[in-house]
């Protein structure tokens, strides 16, 4: 056997420390969250991490529904945006939403189960591996994360179980708008009925012939019968957008909806919603 002095044992030691990379310094955070040192070091890691104004993030200013919080996030103004991710720091499960935008904007409106009052936060990863992150306080009342989904009209979620209606809106510079809702309990698994998670946990919007436009992962934070927003780039000769998605049972869902421009003012009205 080899024996090895202390100062060489040590000596090694340093050298694998100083191979090691540095892990980046971690912001002052202007919510003073207990949380942002852990949650940084999660979903960062070791990558360079800016505040960045250009990263929005809106909430309504007063909450009438902690189980159902409409948040918008938007990085439209960044350039090549690979990933953004949507986050509540005193949530007991923080992490909502992930958005891969392959053909579509850094853009996301969705509707959030909140458990207390909390930063809200959204991060842009783009091409040069910078998280961009901006977000706001949430002021709110507690419960929205632990409170069982509510009764379905009367009817069964057997009977309408991954049912997508949706529409379709041309924007100015040639994108195309799509809010949709997804009709699912989404439960948290946190509830005292003991009841498991249940949630729907990808959705793909994609052209007809199979192109992924943008990509989702969702989270139980997201709100019952999930209704989203998002906008991507639709060759306008397609016949309207797909949209498949697949809950963590692994039951696979799939609609299509309707492009604008091939809807008559008949099918507008019956298979509209209300506009974000």
């Amino acid at each position: 056997m080899v024996s090895r002095s202390p100062y060489i044992i040590r000596l090694t030691a340093l050298m694998l420390l100083a191979a090691m990379p540095a892990r980046a310094e971690v912001l002052k955070d202007a919510f003073n969250s207990p949380m942002w040192e852990m949650l940084s070091e999660r979903y960062f890691g070791q990558a360079a991490v800016i505040f960045d104004d250009r990263v929005k993030v809106s909430v309504p200013p007063i909450v009438e529904n902690q189980a159902q919080v409409p948040i918008t996030a938007d990085a439209r103004m960044l350039d090549g945006v690979k990933k953004l991710i949507v986050f509540a720091d005193l949530n007991p499960i923080q992490l909502a939403l992930e958005l891969e935008p392959i053909k579509a904007k850094a853009f996301v409106a969705f509707r959030m189960k909140i458990e207390q009052a909390t930063p809200v936060r959204a991060a842009a990863l783009t091409e040069d591996g910078v998280w961009h992150v901006g977000g706001v306080f949430l002021n709110a009342a507690g419960g929205g994360c632990t409170a069982p989904p509510k009764d379905n009209g009367g009817v069964s979620w057997f009977d309408t179980l991954g049912e997508t209606q949706g529409r379709l809106w041309q924007e100015k510079d040639g994108s195309v708008r799509a809010r949709f809702r997804i009709s699912h309990p989404m439960d948290t698994g946190l509830g005292r009925d003991n009841t498991p998670a249940y949630y729907i946990e990808k959705v793909e919007a994609k052209e007809p012939a199979g192109a992924t436009l943008a990509r989702l992962a969702m989270h139980e934070p997201v709100s019952q019968n999930p209704t989203l927003t998002l906008v991507v780039d639709l060759p306008r000769q397609d016949q309207g957008l797909d949209i498949d998605s697949r809950d963590n049972n692994g039951t696979i869902y799939r609609a299509n909806l309707a492009a604008p421009w091939r809807q008559s003012h008949d099918d507008q009205r019956e298979g509209s919603l209300n506009a974000p």
